[in-house]
């Protein structure tokens, strides 16, 4: 491979933003992918205004939102006995708040838009089958290999390879992230199987049903026409120190106990693949050098707040405004984190936070719920400090 100014490692949802980021400054960069194709695994996902705002500038919004839904509220219910807790209405007063609009689609859908976007920027090279098997600092450059034997040469080396991020070993070295003991099960179903499930005519809303060490997301993606789910529990079973956890019968066995909108709906999910959820705390030094980390490869996430694409995103902004100011790209870089891990680190907590309030049981629950019900839905107060954020500036 050719000398590369800004190589770009990872072709997920926030190395190609990172790539869009920078060309929009007039900065060329190099994306390469280990896998044979450009391509994004999973299901649904969730876009804020802190999102949609990001997709707006790089001028690709109105193509994501071609496939999006459009929930009405954000409601949270309790899964044991139906009720509704709270909701968040995400209509024309939430977009006249926010000036973008609160939207969910599938994860492939947002990366094909992406990747089409990428494509027609002159700017940017995209190389698929790029697996990284080694780094070499050489001082001025970063000398990359890759597993079939070439090797690219870069003044500026972007991680942006999740959370096993190979780059993340070079810089920090911080270990394995750590199993949590929560596994989710993910996948898309037919709306029609969901409303049967459920018993009702109408699927509008994004809900999450929670639980003593439970929940379930389910919101329509691709026009309303799929419904995607995810179930999340804690295994007993990984408690236990069983070397088999997470199972289908486990997932079966914690759901049986859910009312029967829930337990029917966690019948018709996919399980043929399971997702460990890991955990890593806040670590700074994403920027050593000429090298720097974007996405989960810097501050991966749990997702109870939907946030691991959108902080990527605000990452990737904040990066290449930080290199269009300073051409240096290791002075841009620690520049680029200072501003940056802040924020990230404090989604990362309050992620963390949110989760253990959606999953406490007992008294502790019941204390929970009685504080939700009085909550108005039009009081925006508690998502301001997350959605009215803008990494692009004034």
């Amino acid at each position: 491979m050719a000398d590369e100014k800004f190589l770009v490692v990872g072709g997920g949802i926030g190395g190609l933003v990172t790539a869009l980021s920078l060309a929009r400054y007039g900065i060329g960069s190099h994306v390469v992918e280990q896998a044979e194709a450009f391509g994004e695994i999973g299901a649904g996902l969730q876009l804020a205004p802190n999102a949609s705002r990001i997709l707006n500038w790089l001028g690709v919004l109105d193509r994501v939102m071609e496939d999006a839904f459009f929930p009405k509220r954000l409601m949270l219910m309790d899964a044991m006995n139906g009720n509704e807790l709270t909701a968040l209405p995400v209509g024309p007063s939430f977009v006249q708040r926010y000036g973008f609009p609160y939207f969910v689609t599938h994860r492939a859908d947002l990366h094909s838009a992406l990747f089409e976007a990428c494509e027609k920027e002159p700017l940017i090279k995209l190389s698929a089958g790029k697996h990284v098997v080694g780094i070499e600092d050489q001082g001025e450059q970063i000398a990359v290999s890759f597993s079939d034997g070439t090797v690219a040469s870069t003044n500026a080396l972007i991680g942006a390879d999740g959370i096993n991020s190979t780059i993340r070993r070079h810089l920090i070295d911080d270990g394995e992230p750590v199993a949590t003991g929560f596994v989710a099960y993910r996948g898309t179903v037919s709306v029609d199987a969901v409303k049967q499930a459920m018993g009702t005519d109408e699927l509008s809303d994004m809900v999450i049903w929670i639980g003593p060490g439970l929940h379930l997301v389910q919101y329509p993606v691709r026009r309303g026409e799929l419904c995607n789910q995810v179930a999340v529990f804690h295994s007993a079973n990984f408690e236990a120190g069983a070397k088999e956890w997470g199972t289908p019968e486990e997932l079966d066995a914690t759901f049986a106990q859910t009312c029967a909108h829930v337990a029917n709906s966690a019948k018709l999910m996919n399980r043929e693949r399971r997702w460990t959820m890991f955990d890593r705390p806040p670590h700074a030094g994403w920027s050593q050098g000429n090298v720097t980390l974007v996405g989960d490869a810097a501050h991966p996430m749990f997702q109870y707040l939907a946030q691991g694409a959108c902080q990527a995103m605000e990452d990737a902004v904040v990066l290449a405004k930080a290199l269009a100011k300073n051409s240096d790209a290791r002075k841009a870089f620690v520049d680029y984190e200072q501003e940056r891990f802040p924020r990230a680190s404090m989604v990362q907590i309050r992620a963390r936070l949110f989760g253990e309030f959606l999953h406490i049981g007992g008294t502790m629950a019941a204390m929970r719920n009685y504080l939700l019900e009085k909550r108005q839905d039009e009081d925006f107060s508690d998502v301001d400090w997350l959605y009215a954020y803008s990494a692009i500036g004034d």
